[in-house]
Parts: C-alpha cells; structure tokens; sequence
C-alpha cells in the first residue's frame, strides 16, 4: 500500500478498509510511516469523519499494536469505567473498590491530569507511597488476588495509541469523534475486559461542551464496544459545576475516603454509585440495576467498600493508615477565601475555571512533563443552590507560599454567579445509553 492513496481516499471522503487502516496502524507503530504523511491522515479523517465500522477497524488495529491482557485464573467477567474527564471527577477511585467488595474484578487503567481535568493517577499518587506503574504481571496478581488494581497506561498496550495522540496533540486533530473514540477504546479493550461503563460527561468544565457533541462520542464507543464483544454502557453525566465539594489531589481522596464511609457529598455518592451498579450488571454479577444499586449501597454501610480500598492501597505499596488517619496525606501550609460579592442564591460554579484555578496553584498540569503539588487546591463550601450573605465563604483555597494565588483568586471570582433566586437546574444524569443497536432498530 501507498500512504499517499489512503491519504486521498479519505480526502475525498471515501470508506478505508480493514486492511489499510491496519497497514497505517502498523506503519504508525514500527516508525515505517512518517510523521507527515500519518498527520495528513489524521486531518482527512477530521475533516471527513469515518464510519461506525472504519472506527471499529482503527480501533481493532490500535488494540493489536500491542498485547491484550487476559486473566486466566479468574471465575467471572473483569469490568471497568472510563470517564471523558472533569473537574473534581473522583469517581473512579469509590466505585473500583465498591464494585471489587461486591465481587467484581476490576483492571482499571487510567491516566494523568492535562488542562482543567484532573487525572485519576494523580490522586492515587497523592497517598504516601502509592504505586500507579504496575507491570502486567503486577496487575494480573492484583486483580486475581484482591479483585482491583488502579495503575497507569504501559507500554505493551495499545503503543500506537501513544503514538498517534501525540501526532494529534500537535496537529490540531484532537477533537475528532472518531479518533477520540479509537483512542478511548483501544486502551480500554486491550485491558482484557468483558464489560465497560463509560461516564461521557458534558458542560462548561467537558471536554465535550454540549450535550449533543456529548451524545455522539458515548455512542461511538459504546458501537465500538459492541463491534469487540464488550458488553458497553454509557451514561451522559453534566459537568458545568465541579463534582463534589473538592477539587485537588490530596483533597479529593479525602473526600472519596469520605465517601465511601458514607459521608461524602451527595452527587459524588449518586454517581458513584449508579457507575458501580453498571458495573455489576455489564459484568453478569446482577441481572438487574434496583438491586446492583442496592448491593453497592449495603458495601458502603458495612465497611466493605472502604476496606477494600485500603486493601488497595496497601497491595500498591501505599500507606493505608492514610484512610483513617488524614493528617498523613499531603496538606498545603497555607489557605486562602473567595466570598460572595452579594446576598442571594449561588446559581452556578464554572467547572473549567474552576479546573483553571487548580493548574495555576500547581495542583494539575498544563503540559505532561510538569510538576503536580499533591496538597493544593480548593474546597466548595457553597455549591449551586446555596443561598449566601455577602462576605459568606464560597469557595476555600488551599495553596503553598501564594503560588498562583492572585490568578487562582481572578478565576474563582469570576467561576462564581450569584443572582436573587435560583433558576432551573440540570440533572446529574442526563441520559443512558445501553445499546447502540437497540437505539437504532
């Protein structure tokens, strides 16, 4: 095959097959294709988007660019989620020990903070000696053994994702469906699971701002699931304010601790819970959601939840007394308070400024080689629907030595809307999506 000739196909709209997307997968992969004639590629395909079944062929190639794990001493389906990214987006660490302590065997993967959106990996790591780089081997013994690992992407699966992200980083080629999907997707397949429940979300602090770009990805990868044999649930989830009342690594895993103890914000345990019950019926576990939910819940009330999370963490080399004992996680020397301008009802939080104001206190990352502070951030003490006094707290900041405080404070004044009574407010959940063939017959 010629680059030139798949290059002009989907220029002109036309329809790549199996075979030449594994030929540019492949070419991508070895370094045999040059970086300029893959990233021509890369723009054709935005500009001129790609079938549901071009997507599940990129997406098959990408996953054997490397190994699929496979788990051969275990009894029932491995299960895993994946969220497209927020602010304050915690979930991933309540729901995996949840769903572990109901029976589950969840292989989470999952990656770092870049922009606004904090990143999974980054939390884990914020506890005392918490190890996110676990081999295959490592991850393999977790899941068999105690029923849950949270580690980082490696190198054996799906490299040409790596490769090709980083083409589309500096191409201006990030935002197509397609490719977003086959990204997603590759990574999540190669884990070796039977069962995914994706949190697509959508808003102001989404990467996917409306709801019908949002609608359009969850369905793309739930039809990619579906093509591989996985069995794929999404949920459309709002993210125009932060989820939960903390944003910071440090921070949020107090507050998912919290949460799993039964004392966490209300919409971090909803979500929380509802993602876990998926799982636990994508998975076979439990035919039906009332009582999945209801098992889920029962793991929260007894303790179950939160000591598999510091079985966890002590499998991982962290330091599990850091789940009773808070005074051992990171904590930032120094706080800070934007209040309310005015009387009146707080009616919105913007969740990117929000996400803004934590990359400049040095809690997430604006570039990938950058530095993180595990122990700065923020805490919401008013969230939409609060009604607050001029002067009253709104929002607790917590940072080292000033670093970044003027800005962060700009941004959080101005993430801030409060007006004299409360208008309509969204959902959490704004919509399911179970089976894409069962939307379309």
């Amino acid at each position: 095959m010629r680059a030139v000739d798949l290059i002009r196909t989907k220029r002109d709209g036309g329809y790549l097959d199996r075979s030449a997307l594994e030929w540019f997968v492949g070419g991508v992969t070895d370094g045999s294709l040059p970086d300029y004639q893959a990233s021509a590629l890369l723009m054709a395909i935005l500009l001129r988007g790609m079938t549901a079944e071009e997507t599940a062929a990129l997406t098959d190639a990408m996953v054997r660019s490397g190994i699929k794990v496979e788990y051969p001493g275990l009894s029932g389906t491995p299960v895993d989620k994946h969220s497209t990214g927020g602010v304050g987006d915690k979930t991933s660490i309540v729901l995996a020990p949840l769903a572990a302590a109901c029976g589950a065997y969840v292989p989470m993967m999952s990656g770092r903070g870049l922009g606004h959106t904090g990143g999974t990996l980054d939390k884990l790591e914020s506890i005392p000696g918490f190890r996110t780089a676990l081999s295959l081997e490592e991850l393999r013994r977790a899941v068999e053994t105690i029923g849950c690992a949270l580690i980082g992407q490696t190198s054996e699966i799906a490299p040409a994702d790596k490769k090709l992200y980083a083409l589309r980083d500096v191409t201006a080629t990030v935002e197509s469906i397609p490719l977003i999907s086959a990204s997603i997707m590759s990574k999540k397949i190669a884990e070796g699971i039977g069962g995914l429940v994706l949190d697509v979300k959508a808003g102001r602090g989404a990467f996917m701002k409306t709801d019908t770009d949002a609608r359009r990805l969850a369905e793309s990868l739930v039809s990619i699931g579906e093509a591989a044999g996985v069995r794929t649930e999404a949920l459309l989830t709002s993210m125009d304010a932060p989820l939960g009342r903390a944003v910071g690594n440090a921070l949020e895993i107090i507050e998912c601790v919290e949460t799993l103890k039964g004392n966490g914000p209300k919409d971090v345990e909803a979500l929380s819970v509802e993602l876990a019950a998926r799982m636990l019926v994508v998975s076979g576990i439990e035919a039906d959601g009332a009582r999945a939910e209801a098992r889920v819940r029962a793991a929260i009330a007894d303790g179950r939840g939160v000591a598999k999370l510091k079985q966890i963490v002590e499998n991982q080399g962290g330091d599990p007394r850091a789940i009773d004992d808070y005074s051992r996680m990171p904590s930032a020397p120094d706080r800070d308070r934007v209040t309310a301008a005015q009387d009146g009802v707080v009616v919105s939080i913007d969740a990117e400024l929000v996400g803004r104001a934590a990359v400049v206190l040095g809690a997430g990352r604006d570039r990938l080689d950058a530095e993180i502070d595990p122990a700065v951030g923020m805490m919401i003490r008013a969230d939409p629907g609060s009604r607050v006094r001029a002067g009253d707290a709104v929002i607790d900041i917590h940072h080292r030595n000033g670093r970044g405080l003027a800005e962060a404070r700009s941004l959080l004044a101005g993430a801030i809307e409060i007006a004299d009574s409360a208008g309509p407010s969204r959902p959490l959940i704004l919509d399911r999506i179970h089976s894409i063939k069962k939307r379309t017959a």
